[in-house]
C-alpha cells in the first residue's frame, strides 16, 4: 500500500474527503482557522466549504489536529495550503481497462497527454478537462507526472471526479483507440496540420497535446487520424509559435466544446 502523503488546499480536500473518505487519515487546520476567516477574504465559497470540510472529516472519524501556518508549510511543502492540510493515501492512476468502456458511449471524448512532466501542467490539465467535458484523461505510465497533491491542488479537486488513466504503451493505446470508432486528433506545428476550427470535433474523439518542451513523440504523431494547429490571429506583437501546454489544451477543449454545443 502506498504511503500517505500531505494533500493541501479548500477545494482539493474537500473533492478528497467528498469521492474517496476512507484514505484520509489525519486532517490539520491552521489555529484560529474558522469558517469566518473566508469570508473576512470576501468569499462566502471558501467558507462553507471548509466547514463541509470539517463536517465530512467529523464524520468519517477522520483526527483533526490544530497545527501553526510554519508546521502546515512544512508538511505539505507549501505556502499556498489555505490553512488546511490532509494526510491520506495517494490517489491511483485508473486502469487502462476502462477505456474500451468510455469509448462505447457515441460522444466519448479523451484527452491523451504524452509525456507532461510538470504537476502545475498536469494539474492545470485536469481542471480544464472536467470544465470542458472530457471523459477520460490518459498518460503513458511512464516520464509522465504522477497524481501528486500538487496536482490535486492546482487542478482544484478535479483530479477526483476524473479518471486519469496510466497505459505502458500509448502508440498501442491509440491504436485501440481507433479501432473502438475514436478520431484521434493530435496537435502540432507541422505543414500537413489543418486549423482546429476547420475540423469535426464532434462525435467519438481523443485529443493528444505533446510533451512541454518537445510536443508529440515520433510514435504518437505518426498514429494520429489528424494533425491539427490553434491558430493565431490579431497578433500585433509579434509570432507566437507555441504556447504552454495547459493553455493549448484550454483552447482546443474550448472549440471541441463549442463544436458539440451547436451540433
Amino acid at each position: 500500500m502506498a504511503k500517505p502523503v500531505h494533500f493541501y488546499g479548500i477545494h482539493a480536500i474537500h473533492a478528497l474527503l467528498t469521492h474517496r473518505p476512507t484514505d484520509a487519515m489525519a486532517l490539520f487546520v491552521q489555529q484560529g482557522r474558522s469558517a469566518k476567516e473566508g469570508s473576512q477574504h470576501g468569499s462566502d465559497e471558501i467558507d462553507s466549504t471548509f466547514e463541509e470540510i470539517l463536517q465530512l472529516a467529523e464524520q468519517m472519524g477522520v483526527s483533526i489536529q490544530q497545527a501553526n501556518r510554519d508546521k502546515l508549510t512544512a508538511l505539505c511543502g507549501s505556502p499556498q495550503h489555505q490553512g488546511v492540510v490532509l494526510n491520506a493515501r495517494p490517489l491511483a492512476m485508473a486502469d487502462e481497462g476502462e477505456i474500451a468502456t468510455i469509448a462505447k458511449s457515441d460522444d466519448a471524448l479523451f484527452l491523451v497527454l504524452d509525456q507532461i512532466t510538470d504537476a502545475h501542467n498536469l494539474g492545470a490539465c485536469l481542471r480544464t478537462a472536467a470544465a470542458m467535458g472530457v471523459d477520460a484523461v490518459i498518460c503513458p505510465k511512464h516520464h509522465s507526472a504522477s497524481l501528486t497533491p500538487t496536482v490535486a491542488k492546482v487542478s482544484v479537486g478535479a483530479m477526483e471526479i476524473m479518471p486519469v488513466i496510466a497505459v505502458t504503451n500509448l502508440a498501442r493505446c491509440i491504436e485501440n483507440l481507433k479501432q473502438a470508432g475514436v478520431f484521434v486528433y493530435g496537435t502540432a506545428l507541422d505543414e500537413t496540420a489543418k486549423a482546429l476550427p476547420e475540423v469535426d470535433l464532434k462525435g467519438k474523439v481523443a485529443i493528444i497535446m505533446g510533451s512541454e518542451g518537445e510536443g508529440m513523440r515520433r510514435l504518437t504523431t505518426e498514429r494520429c487520424d489528424e494533425l491539427v494547429y490553434i491558430p493565431m490571429t490579431g497578433n500585433k506583437h509579434g509570432s507566437l509559435q507555441s504556447l504552454n501546454v495547459s493553455v493549448a489544451t484550454g483552447m482546443v477543449l474550448y472549440e471541441v466544446s463549442r463544436q458539440r454545443q451547436q451540433a
